[in-house]
């Protein structure tokens, strides 16, 4: 069993083999070979099945794809149903499922272009609680609030102009305020803009942000986990299970290899498809209790919602196919409150975003990106955005991965020093507290323009910009050393760049030879979000065609030479 060039070049230990029997395998590190220090590192942090240039068998993609679908699909579904209250359509089903179906298109055009022309890492692009909060507090404002008659269900009639106009007009103002804001992301990514203020931007800000992006929407996860708490528990720990504790034990699955007959190969399937398997046993669990009738059949009984024949009549009444289109609610409109408090979630989008770029780099075997492809990350969510706003998802797209992203941040910082402890804890703290007050108390917040009172009451009413502009402002003030305050690490991530070029080159320059091969102008590397070829990256092509051409010739020599002997 040899390991690919590719890991070779990356430098990290993949233990993910293929024998000679076509087998998959993780063979885990050897103690005594590798001693403690490298055990930490290598064994255990970058024990990966599959690094970023590696290309799992067909079967195997199309398995991980729907076990990223799944992983995905709780966020991109919440994000809806959460919003529909706001836009007062908690009695209409069948357009929740429209919203729904509109995300999750918009969810996969966006995740296309970042992996093609983005940032190119694993990354999916989806529905983000950053942008959730904001519209949300946009939403609460007294214009904003639904009419009390929608809150009835014997009084909605879903297919009425007036119930229609209603939350059109609701979501034609999210959609506005998203476009908009959405430029201003295009123009701080491509403009390169973003490389300008990482300099100002280090973890404590970060890490607060992102933090604070989840934790004003705990009370509704609440809601629908308490929807019933064993069906919830019960998903967690098979997930946890699988992932944790039963990860390195293979399981032998029949496999065919041309040549050979059927035979068992060891799979991880456990370490592979953990949210998979997860949700499956779960929904099967359900189903049986469904057809069981153990569920409650009443709807206003405790554990309904559990049963997987709640939403019958939609997929009764749903179209078979349905394409989304831009503009299918109306046309946008925009208003001055709605622009600044969504500018709040695109700022904290980028942050999140910036950070996940790095975790996800480090998580699937990959250098640290370059400026260049950070910047054109950030550049393509914004248009992934203005799609998300013009095709009417009342959502923006960021990259999903938040937990991973404050986890590998929150790594890049002394959290032993008071001085970050105070910052962390004083943003998350007031991150809470300002918009717990502000809520209770907005009359005290009025100045008589209505438009400023409008921006002032959403602005403070978003958790993560009031703890993010206060980490940002401390941390940029307080004085602390720049390995304290966690800049110095990333500045040493950047280093060797030049050593790992064909690795940076085949990972973040542009598809289709776009900038290399062709479109190579010379004014092309002025762009900020264009790759730069590194000092002697040039050199090491030309060394490593050389070499290349030279290993095929011997190959070939070597191939005529055996053909010969067997000829004789």
């Amino acid at each position: 069993m040899t390991p690919s060039s590719d890991r070779e070049l990356n430098g990290l230990d993949n233990p993910s083999f293929v024998g000679e029997d076509g087998s998959h395998h993780c063979s885990l590190p050897d103690p005594a070979a590798q001693g403690p220090e490298k055990i930490g590192v290598k064994g255990r942090d970058n024990k990966l099945a599959y690094t970023i240039t590696d290309v799992p068998p067909w079967y195997l993609c199309i398995l991980l794809g729907i076990q990223h679908f799944l992983t995905a699909m709780g966020g991109l579904v919440a994000v809806p149903l959460i919003l529909s209250r706001e836009l007062c359509l908690q009695h209409d089903l069948l357009t929740q499922s429209h919203l729904i179906s509109t995300i999750f298109f918009v969810s996969g055009i966006c995740t296309l272009l970042q992996v093609l022309f983005g940032v190119r890492l694993p990354i999916i692009q989806g529905g983000t609680f950053a942008f959730l909060t904001p519209t949300l507090a946009m939403l609460s404002l007294p214009k904003w609030k639904c009419p009390a008659w929608t809150q009835n269900a014997t009084l909605v009639n879903a297919s009425s102009p007036e119930f229609i106009e209603v939350w059109q007009t609701r979501m034609r103002e999210v959609q506005g305020a998203i476009i908009v804001a959405s430029c201003f992301q295009i123009f701080v990514g491509f403009s390169g803009l973003i490389g300008f203020l990482i300099r100002f931007i280090g973890p404590l800000t970060i890490a607060p942000t992102i933090t604070l992006v989840a934790l004003p929407l705990f009370d509704s996860a609440g809601n629908d986990a308490g929807q019933h708490w064993g069906i919830a528990f019960m998903t967690i720990f098979f997930i946890v299970l699988f992932s944790q504790y039963l990860k390195d034990i293979p399981v032998p699955l029949p496999s065919y290899q041309r040549g050979k007959k059927c035979h068992f190969s060891p799979v991880y399937l456990f370490q592979i498809f953990p949210v998979l398997l997860g949700l499956s046993l779960s929904w099967l669990l359900c189903y049986v209790l469904t057809v069981t009738d153990v569920l409650p059949g009443d709807p206003a009984a405790y554990g309904y919602l559990a049963r997987t024949d709640t939403r019958g009549d939609v997929l009764s009444r749903a179209p078979w196919f349905r394409i989304p289109y831009p503009g299918q609610w109306g046309v946008p409109t925009v208003s001055l409150a709605g622009i600044f408090g969504i500018l709040a979630g695109v700022i904290s989008s980028m942050l999140e975003s910036m950070g996940d770029y790095y975790a996800c780099a480090r998580l699937s075997g990959a250098p640290p990106p370059p400026k260049h492809a950070v910047s054109r990350g950030i550049g393509v969510e914004g248009i992934g955005c203005l799609l998300a706003g013009a095709w009417g998802t009342g959502n923006g797209t960021t990259s999903y991965s938040e937990n991973v992203g404050a986890l590998g941040i929150t790594k890049y910082t002394d959290m032993n020093s008071s001085r970050n402890i105070f910052i962390f804890g004083f943003s998350v703290f007031s991150g809470l507290t300002v918009p717990n007050w502000a809520n209770k108390n907005s009359a005290l917040l009025e100045t008589g323009i209505i438009q400023l009172d409008q921006v002032i009451q959403v602005l403070l009413t978003t958790g993560m910009f009031v703890g993010g502009l206060l980490g940002f402002i401390l941390d940029n003030t307080i004085p602390g050393t720049q390995e304290e305050r966690g800049l110095l690490a990333w500045k040493h991530s950047h280093r060797g760049e030049a050593g790992n070029s064909q690795l940076i080159s085949k990972i973040y320059d542009l598809p289709f030879g776009i900038g290399t091969k062709y479109c190579a102008v010379s004014w092309f590397r002025y762009l900020p979000a264009c790759p730069k070829r590194l000092p002697g990256s040039k050199k090491m092509d030309e060394l490593k065609a050389a070499g290349q051409e030279s290993s095929d010739k011997a190959s070939s020599e070597r191939d005529s030479e055996i053909g010969a002997d067997t000829r004789i």
